[in-house]
């Protein structure tokens, strides 16, 4: 059975923030953290949280709005993607890394502890994949990835893009690719967002092929 629980953390430069926690039983396989999208742990993300527990995973999902507003859960429409850029914008990229480490620290307890994230997830995922060292990475179309696209990855990684994303065009992620030719990175026949359900680009086949995928990555680097 699975239990979830809300825990509070504390970063390395002293910041508390929640962290909703979703545990399969006594032995989890290993550990995920699952790094939000600017929508903030949502339904959807404690739903990805409470699935990937399912398959055996701890699953723990930080609340990174924290270091601005706490209890951030925002709709997936234009006044909630405005707000949600607005705080990723405020809390910069190493106030997420900090959170992410944390977060990192305390899923050890579960085992080995990789990262998957979504949206701004999937770019701070890539980011911890860079400056921290998980077991490894999963990035779902994030949109900044380009940005840090020559850091070295100390970490396997995996990428999602849709062929359709406004926010990220396929030169974008033929850049990716060049920079990162280790990375397993994936396209899809879909746009921005394609995993969430909640969203007008969710794309069944794509979001479950790319699931399928996500768990064989996990299979090979966590178990």
């Amino acid at each position: 059975m699975i239990s979830t629980s809300t825990v509070t953390l504390t970063a390395e430069d002293g910041h508390r923030f929640d962290v909703f926690r979703a545990l399969p039983g006594p032995r989890p396989v290993a550990a995920l953290v699952v790094v939000q999208e600017v929508f903030g742990v949502n339904h959807h993300i404690r739903s990805l949280a409470t699935r990937f527990a399912e398959q055996g995973y701890a699953a723990l999902a930080p609340a990174l709005f924290d270091r601005v507003e706490s209890g951030v859960e925002l709709g997936y429409d234009e006044d909630g993607l405005a707000r949600g850029r607005a705080l990723r914008m405020e809390i910069g990229w190493d106030g997420a890394v900090f959170d992410i480490a944390a977060t990192m620290e305390a899923a050890a307890a579960h085992g080995r502890v990789g990262v998957v994230g979504f949206c701004w997830g999937g770019s701070v995922a890539f980011l911890a994949a860079t400056r921290r060292k998980p077991a490894c990475a999963v990035c779902y179309y994030g949109g900044q990835i380009i940005d840090f696209k020559d850091e070295a990855a100390c970490c396997p990684v995996q990428m999602h893009f849709g062929d359709a994303d406004p926010i990220i065009p396929p030169d974008a992620v033929a850049a990716i690719r060049a920079a990162q030719p280790q990375a397993d990175i994936h396209t899809y026949p879909a746009g921005h967002g394609f995993n969430c359900t909640e969203r007008a680009d969710y794309a069944p086949d794509s979001a479950r092929i790319a699931a399928e995928r996500t768990q064989a990555f996990f299979q090979l680097h966590l178990v």
